[in-house]
């Protein structure tokens, strides 16, 4: 029945869900750090302001992003989902041409890397905990 409802329920919507209901429950439980709704909420609310403030990110822009299996992926994912930016997901083992042939399938305006990414392709720069930043 949630898919037949219109306008449609997304992930997001049940996140915010939880996360009003349950701000104090575990979400993520990453090494030796628990991170409950209430964090990732304030997390996404800090990526989603420093994206679209500094960056002009806007609604309908498509970002790459490229970082590991940590918390910085959720939140980000949750940042971009806030702001209606549809997010190409690379696999950040991928390199040389199976790279560039993603990033160009993508046609991402934006490429959101941690700091180990940087140097894999054009101008980078800092983004609070989420490292790299390019704009092809």
């Amino acid at each position: 029945r949630r898919f037949s409802r219109r306008p449609a329920v997304t992930l997001l919507d049940v996140f915010q869900m939880h996360a009003r209901r349950r701000p104090h429950q575990p979400l993520l439980h990453f090494q030796d750090e628990i991170y409950t709704y209430k964090d990732m909420d304030r997390r996404s609310n800090r990526a989603a302001w420093a994206l679209s403030r500094r960056l002009g990110l806007q609604s309908g822009r498509t970002v790459a992003v490229f970082l590991p299996n940590e918390p910085t992926y959720v939140w980000t994912w949750l940042a971009l989902a806030k702001l209606g930016c549809p997010m190409a997901c690379l696999n950040c083992n991928v390199r040389g041409r199976a790279l560039r042939h993603a990033l160009e399938a993508a046609q991402a305006t934006l490429v959101l890397a941690s700091p180990g990414e940087r140097g894999t392709t054009g101008h980078s720069g800092g983004f609070g905990n989420v490292g790299g930043l390019w704009s092809p």
